[in-house]
């Protein structure tokens, strides 16, 4: 129970950092997106199942903030989680290379699957001008921050496999 509540609170307060500080350095309203870096980072570091579990909870945290579609964030990180989470066997765990080489490629597959959603909607965005001015930087952010959200999320990993251990008495 303690590393589930560690756990949300480490959420909150990335979704904090998010919607706060981290606004001042948005470009032409493009800012970082740590729900969908921390989605990344669990899919890898757990597998696909907590991969999904991860992009239903940032997805909602997502949605129930955002006044947009509802839903179309939960879905679209929970198909990130899955795809990414069926990779975790294959990427060595403490190799920081993938993880942070990913989140451009989430990015990207994050706004393919929003253009999609609101085409189906019967919004006609401009594609060349969104990726120009909303994917190109959204993939900048994403990669500048990857790093430091994946040690985030590593470290939490390292906790609550500590607390887990302390909890059995180190037997498995």
């Amino acid at each position: 129970m303690k590393v589930f509540f560690s756990g949300l609170l480490l959420l909150l307060v990335m979704y904090g950092l998010q919607t706060s500080l981290l606004t001042f350095l948005d470009y032409n309203g493009v800012s970082v997106n740590l729900m969908l870096l921390v989605t990344v980072s669990v899919a890898f570091l757990h597998g696909w199942k907590a991969g999904v579990a991860a992009g239903l909870l940032t997805g909602l945290l997502q949605d129930f903030s955002s006044g947009s579609f509802f839903g179309c964030a939960t879905f679209s990180y929970m198909t990130i989680g899955l795809f990414f989470g069926r990779f975790s066997k294959h990427v060595f765990k403490e190799q920081m290379f993938f993880p942070v080489l990913s989140a451009p490629m989430a990015a990207a597959i994050h706004f393919c699957i929003m253009s999609a959603f609101l085409f189906m909607l019967g919004m006609k965005p401009d594609l060349i001008q969104s990726v120009r001015t909303i994917l190109i930087p959204f993939v900048l952010y994403q990669l500048v921050f990857s790093w430091f959200v994946h040690k985030v999320v590593k470290s939490f990993g390292n906790f609550a496999a500590e607390q887990m251990q302390i909890k059995t008495g180190g037997l498995k």
